[in-house]
Parts: C-alpha cells; sequence; structure tokens
C-alpha cells in the first residue's frame, strides 16, 4: 500500500527551483491571433512573437523540463526586439489573449518566453491574473494545470500564485486540489487569509455529497491554528458545512461562537442547521433555533426555514405538529412549496396513512401546486422503508393516472427499493425503462445499481455495469469507488484494488472516511493487517482523523482471528487518538480474549464497561456466553444469562441458543 492514498496533488514535492512548466493546450498551427485581437491599445506589433509561439516545436522547447544548451539565435533576436515592453503592455497581451479560446494556447505559451528571456517581472502576478481572469469568466481551466504542481516562477511558490489556484480549483469544484494548496501555503510559512478558507468551504458545499467530516474538521482546526477570526460569511458557510455533513454540534458551537463576537450568519445557513438538528430527531433545538432567528428575531421565516422544522417532525413521527406547520404558514402569509406538501406526504406514507397523503395531493392541486415526481418518489421511499416495495408499482400507476411522468429522482428512489430487497430483475427493467424514456442515468443512479449488485452476490454484473458507467461519459464518484474498491476487497483482488485506488487518484477524486473505513476493513478481514495499519497511518499523514468505525472494523479482524492483543493494543491507539471506545468496539475486544480462550480477560472487559459507564448489552453476554462455551465452562452460562435479563437485555434469538447449548452439554456430561 502506498504512503499516502490521496491524489496526487497531495504527496509531497521535493524543495527545489522549478522552471515554469505550464501545460499548454493544444493549438493549431494555423491559427492565427492578430495583434489588434490580443490588444487592441498596444503601440507595439506583437504579430511576429504571435507567430512564433504559435509553432508547436517552440511550445515544446518553451515547456521542455530540460532547457536547450542555448537559445536559438532567431529566438534570441525576436525577444530583444521586446526588450523595450513595459509590464502593464505584457499584462494587456496576456488579458487579450485569454479573453478567446481561440488564442488560449497562445497565453499560456507566453509565460515561458518572458520567463526565459527576463521580459518581465514579477512573472507570478501575469500567471496569477491568467488563472483569476478565467475563473471569474466561469471557463475552467485546462485539467493537466490543476492536477500538475503549481507552476512557480518563484522558490517558494509566490502566496499570489498559490491563492489563485486555490480559488480556481474550489471554482471548478477539485476540494482535493484546493487543499493540497491550502496545504503548499502553510508547507511555505505563508499566512492562509480568510479568502483561502472560504473558497475551500465553497469549494467543498458545492459538490454533490455532504462534505467530509474529517476534513471539515481538519480546516476548522487550521482555521483556529492560524488565529484567524471568521467573518459573517465564513461563519454561514461553516456552519452550513458542518450541518450539511451531518454535525449539528459542531455547527451549534460555530453558531454560538459568532453571536458572542456580535456577527448573525446568513438566514441559510440557520436554516442548514435547523435541517440538520431535525433529521437527526433533535426537535426541540430545531424549535429553539427557529423560535430565536425567525420568529422572535427580525427575520421573517420563508418556506425554506418552515420546511426545516417540518423535517424534524416526520422524522420523529409528529404528525399533529407537522400540519400545525402547515396551518401556521398559512396564518404568516407563507405559500407552502412543493417541498412542504412532499414531507407532509412523506409523513403520512411512513405512517402508513395511504388515503391521507391521496388527499394532500388533491390539496395541493387545488393550491395550485400541481404535484411533480419527487411527490411520488416521497410516497415510494417511504413504502422502501416500511418494507413494502411491492406498492411501488401502484405508485407508478397513481402517478402517470394524475399525469405526472417519472423523472431520474423517481426512478433512482425505484431502482433503490428494489435493490434494498434483491429484486435484480425489477431494478434492471426500471434502469432499462428510465432509459427507454430518454432519461439518462446520473451518478446516482449507477452508483445505487452496481451497490444492489454488490450485496445481491451479483459481482462480475456489477463490474460490468461500472464499465458501462464509465462507458457513458457518467464520471465515477467518490461513492462509486468505495463500493468498487469494497467488492475487490471482498474478493482479495488486492491489484484491482490499487488500480482501483490510482484510478481514482487520477480523477482528482477525493479520498474520503468512507474510503479508507473501506480499505482497512477489507484488509483486516483478510488478514493483511500491516496494509490495514498503513491505511490509518497514511490517513493520520495527510492530516485526517480515523473515525470510531474504522478502529472497531481493525478491533474485529483481530477477533476474527483469536488475535486478542493486537486487538487491545487498537483499542489503546483509540485512546492515544482521544477517540473513547464504544460499547460495540468493546464487544469485540470481548469476543477476541474468547476466541483467544483467555475468559478471565474477556470478563474484565465486562468489568471495564461497567465502571465505566458503558451499559453492556445483549451482544456482550452473548459473546462471553460464546467464551464460556468454548472453555467448556458451562455451568456458568445461565449466571450470565440471568445476569443479562436483571441488567434488562432482552435476549435474542441468538442468546437463547447459546443458553440451549450450554444447558444440553451440561445435561450430556451429568449422563455420561
Amino acid at each position: 500500500m502506498p504512503a499516502s492514498l490521496l491524489p496526487p496533488t497531495f504527496l509531497p514535492h521535493h524543495r527545489h527551483r522549478h522552471r515554469l512548466r505550464i501545460p499548454v493546450p493544444s493549438c493549431s498551427p494555423s491559427s492565427s491571433v492578430s495583434t489588434s485581437t490580443a490588444s487592441p491599445a498596444s503601440r507595439y506589433d506583437f504579430d511576429p512573437l504571435l507567430a512564433y509561439l504559435s509553432d508547436p516545436s517552440t511550445v515544446a522547447s518553451l515547456t521542455s523540463p530540460s532547457p536547450p544548451p542555448s537559445v536559438p539565435a532567431p529566438e534570441r533576436r525576436l525577444a530583444a526586439s521586446y526588450s523595450a515592453v513595459p509590464s502593464h503592455e505584457w499584462h494587456a497581451l496576456l488579458r487579450g489573449l485569454a479573453a478567446s479560446d481561440a488564442s488560449l494556447p497562445l497565453a499560456f505559451a507566453l509565460l515561458p518566453f518572458l520567463q526565459r528571456h527576463r521580459l518581465c517581472f514579477p512573472l507570478d502576478l501575469l500567471l496569477s491574473s491568467l488563472i483569476h481572469s478565467l475563473s471569474v469568466s466561469g471557463r475552467l481551466l485546462p485539467h493537466s494545470l490543476l492536477l500538475s504542481f503549481p507552476p512557480s516562477l518563484s522558490d517558494p511558490p509566490s502566496p499570489l500564485l498559490l491563492n489563485s489556484l486555490l480559488a480556481a480549483s474550489a471554482a471548478a469544484s477539485r476540494p482535493a486540489v484546493a487543499l493540497r494548496l491550502l496545504a503548499l501555503l502553510r508547507e511555505n510559512n505563508f499566512l492562509p487569509d480568510l479568502a483561502s478558507y472560504s473558497h475551500l468551504i465553497t469549494s467543498l458545499l458545492n459538490t454533490r455529497d455532504p462534505p467530509d467530516a474529517a476534513i471539515l474538521e481538519r480546516l476548522l482546526g487550521d482555521l483556529k491554528e492560524s488565529r484567524l477570526e471568521p467573518d459573517a460569511p465564513l461563519f454561514s458557510d461553516l456552519i452550513s458545512a458542518f450541518a450539511r455533513a451531518a454535525l449539528p454540534d459542531a455547527a451549534l458551537e460555530l453558531l454560538a461562537s459568532a453571536q458572542a463576537i456580535g456577527l448573525t450568519p446568513r438566514s441559510n445557513a440557520v436554516t442548514a442547521l435547523i435541517s440538520a438538528l431535525g433529521v437527526a430527531g433533535r426537535v426541540p433545538e430545531a424549535e429553539a433555533l427557529f423560535l430565536e432567528f425567525f420568529l422572535a428575531g427580525e427575520i421573517k421565516p420563508r418556506t425554506r426555514a418552515y420546511n426545516a422544522l417540518l423535517k424534524g417532525y416526520v422524522k420523529i413521527g409528529s404528525l399533529k405538529n407537522a400540519e400545525q406547520v402547515l396551518d401556521e404558514m398559512s396564518d404568516c402569509g407563507v405559500a407552502p412549496d412543493e417541498a412542504t406538501y412532499s414531507l407532509l406526504v412523506d409523513a403520512y406514507t411512513r405512517a402508513g396513512r395511504w388515503e391521507s397523503a391521496r388527499i394532500l395531493l388533491k390539496e395541493m392541486d387545488a393550491d395550485g401546486v400541481k404535484p411533480s415526481s419527487y411527490v411520488f418518489s416521497r410516497i415510494l421511499a417511504g413504502f422502501r422503508d416500511r418494507g413494502e416495495w411491492q406498492k411501488s408499482f401502484a405508485v407508478l400507476r397513481e402517478m402517470q393516472a394524475i399525469g405526472v411522468h417519472p423523472d431520474r429522482h423517481f426512478y433512482n428512489v425505484m431502482i433503490d427499493a428494489f435493490g434494498k430487497y434483491n429484486c435484480l430483475g425489477h431494478a434492471m427493467d426500471a434502469f432499462n425503462r428510465m432509459r427507454q424514456e430518454g432519461i439518462e442515468p446520473d451518478v446516482v443512479t449507477w452508483n445505487t445499481l452496481i451497490d444492489a449488485h454488490c450485496k445481491g452476490g451479483r459481482h462480475d454484473r456489477a463490474m460490468e455495469l461500472f464499465n458501462e458507467m464509465r462507458e457513458s461519459n457518467c464520471p465515477p464518484s467518490t461513492t462509486t469507488y468505495n463500493i468498487m474498491i469494497n467488492l475487490l476487497g471482498e474478493q482479495e483482488q488486492w491489484a484491482r484494488v490499487e488500480t482501483m485506488m490510482s484510478e481514482m487518484k487520477e480523477q482528482g477524486l477525493l479520498p474520503n472516511i468512507i474510503t479508507y473505513t473501506t480499505l482497512v476493513d477489507v484488509y483486516g478481514r483478510s488478514g493483511r493487517f500491516k496494509e490495514a495499519i498503513d491505511c490509518i497511518d497514511a490517513m493520520k499523514a495527510d492530516g485526517l482523523k480515523p473515525s470510531h468505525t474504522m478502529y472497531h472494523a481493525l478491533v474485529n479482524a483481530y477477533a476474527q482471528r483469536g488475535l486478542a492483543d493486537h486487538a487491545l493494543n487498537v483499542v489503546k491507539a483509540m485512546r492515544t487518538d482521544g477517540l473513547e471506545a464504544s460499547t460495540v468496539v468493546l464487544n469485540s475486544l470481548i469476543n477476541a480474549f474468547g476466541e483467544d480462550r483467555r475468559v478471565v480477560e474477556a470478563f474484565s472487559v465486562l468489568q471495564f464497561m461497567k465502571e465505566n459507564d458503558f451499559r453492556p448489552d445483549v451482544i456482550t453476554y452473548t459473546t462471553l456466553m460464546k467464551a464460556l462455551i468454548r472453555v467448556e465452562q458451562f455451568d456458568k452460562v445461565p449466571v450470565i444469562y440471568e445476569e443479562m435479563i436483571t441488567a434488562g437485555c432482552a435476549p435474542d434469538r441468538k442468546a437463547r441458543a447459546m443458553l440451549r447449548s450450554a444447558l444440553r452439554y451440561m445435561k450430556h456430561t451429568r449422563v455420561a
């Protein structure tokens, strides 16, 4: 396993002086750009220079990693003819060339020419200006420029250039590259400014998936270490990011910090936090926040704020409060939108009140809000979550009866419903039907379908679908690669796991906590503990914090092989990393001692749990009973069973089976 699993841009670079090596986009030799086009107000004739830079051999020479032994005489004479051109003229020429896609290759070729002949200083400013102009105009930088080491004309690279590249990476939704650039700023002892962090947070918020929690915590820690005080917009973005990452406690702390210095975050950040609290089932806190900012404050609540609160009531199944939200919206003159009705329909469906949901659909139509495919997808999701996937066909008929055509999101939910219950034939039928209706699958569609086939044991078909996805111009996401890495790891195809990781890095995708946890899990379950530990070390080296889930995967892997001492060392490492062991982790540790036939140590873990406010559960006691049976201490099993009941743990099927097994052995022993 490599030292780091992050994309190439995250890898450490040697500190030496860099020549300007800018990836130059291809330029047709026949294309010509006149001076008047490139720089209308210039009093210098740049046509000879632009003609020279249009030659592919010239570009190859200028961008070669090793400079030529000597510069051709014609080039020296050409450069000498422009020795008196002032800096502002070069800036104007560069802006003119960058204004058109046709002349953009010349802009990138101009910079190494200026560097070679020392015609303009500082050249980092020129490159930063070019990057900035492309970024603000909404035009993406060449892919190779963002993925390569940031080209610098100075050593160390200038903060101006690094910040320009960071902003461009964020605008291009390339958070992995932006993070590496932030690291370069710190490595070269430059103090990142608020704009750098703002660009990064914006980049993370603009991705389809929620921001990675470990990366957000790393950025927040870095921001605090820099002693920079966020302004209201940055506080708002941070609150929104942590809320989207399902970390409402961190978002609440940021909100309190902003209020402590007299700042009021934007309403959309507060709405995102209310939504996160609601999704987590923390409705009283969501209500308090809603009252503080919207009802008691000066901000009038809008539909999205009400929807965020409504989401919480739906989560806890409080239909009465959910219906009251709709009434309050009406009293305050706030019009419900499709999302409002969708949440209520979702609540009715989850409560099994299908008829109430149908009545609400008619009310929507009466209020001038025509039900869309999204509303029906929420109904479908409700049936899916209740295990009633068969009603998918009834939902489809109902929506078609009122003239609503299913969209991509509806089909995604339908495919997910079929996939969860291993109805892969129906899932493929839905997939083929959506394509026949002219709806192209998106990354969610492909991920859902591939994951369903993986879980259904159709591994070859899952790989075929992955290849079809790549051929269909739908780039795989981090989630896609996580699914495939898990699939290949379960099959112990380690070379292909490495290939998949390399491909992921080449795409500039950022491995997240799930990527690392998946790798640790598959390596651990296969007994490749060195590779599993290397993954954790690489993650730490990249500034990311291992999670409980990752450590549990490793403890469980050691436990399955009876390597109790190794499992115990992992638990100690958790505490060193500031993570407290959980009941789940301690249960795995008990299992490790049990598999190693070390019953005394297994019971010492139980004692530790009791003394440190860890509540033993049915798995704890069942694992202890299994350990006793392994060492043939059958007479102690009924005692543990009684203790489990006394502790308030309801025995499950496995616990009862352990008791019966012990009693059977005891009876057999007495008879013998």
